[in-house]
């Protein structure tokens, strides 16, 4: 499968050098570029691509807004954040807008690499700094009393199905696992998104990350 990615940075010179590490894999193909926030919106919707690499702080509409316009109108486009800055602000932001990714400028190509593959596939990337700032912030949200512990109102089996949906598990490889029917897992799912209130599978891996049922990256 070929990926459709869409480059937004208000620097030409990162474009230009994303754009020449995108065209070293095959798999790859960039269909257009933007230098802002509006730009990125409206590539998106001409240009209908499976990935938005999204740098967060641009002139105009920032990064931010045009990822939360991108999934209001195409929840189907995978947004990945590419930024120099790694504070968690601008991270939770970014999430909360609905970015399925968040990979600093600093990292190395192959990462940026593979978290498009991560992100077109449905799936959730953090690299492991940003995710240990997700876990901590959870744990300080805990000991605050902003975080209300759902996750204790879930059942033995409803905590199990969540690890293993959070893993990329499909309901077939749940079933056989636990020994179980395909329609007691979706039923269990289903459970589980009504106590957590979460609505898709991203947020339910986002859920999984800060209570460390799952990690990121191999680590």
């Amino acid at each position: 499968m070929t990926i459709r990615v869409l480059i937004v940075d208000d620097h030409a010179v990162v474009r230009a050098g994303m754009r020449m590490l995108l065209e070293s894999d095959p798999t790859i193909e960039i269909v257009g570029e933007g230098e802002n926030g509006l730009e990125a919106v409206q590539a998106a919707r001409d240009l209908k691509p499976n990935v938005v690499v999204m740098d967060v702080t641009m002139p105009g509409m920032n990064g931010v807004e045009a990822t939360r316009q991108v999934k209001r109108e195409m929840p189907e486009v995978a947004v990945l954040a590419v930024t120099i800055h790694e504070g968690p602000d601008y991270f939770f932001q970014m999430l909360q807008a609905g970015a399925s990714g968040y990979v600093p400028k600093r990292a190395a190509p192959e990462d940026l690499l593979r978290a498009i593959h991560v992100v077109a596939e449905g799936n959730v990337f953090l690299e492991p700094r940003v995710a240990k700032d997700l876990v901590s912030d959870y744990l300080n949200r805990v000991e605050q009393g902003a975080e209300q512990d759902s996750y204790d109102g879930l059942t033995e089996r409803e905590r199990e199905v969540l690890t293993l949906i959070a893993e990329d598990r499909t309901n077939q490889d749940i079933a056989n696992q636990l020994e179980i029917s395909v329609k007691t897992v979706e039923r269990h799912r289903e459970n589980i998104m009504n106590k957590l209130n979460l609505h898709t599978r991203t947020e339910l891996v986002k859920y999984a990350i800060r209570k460390g049922l799952i990690s990121l990256n191999g680590e």
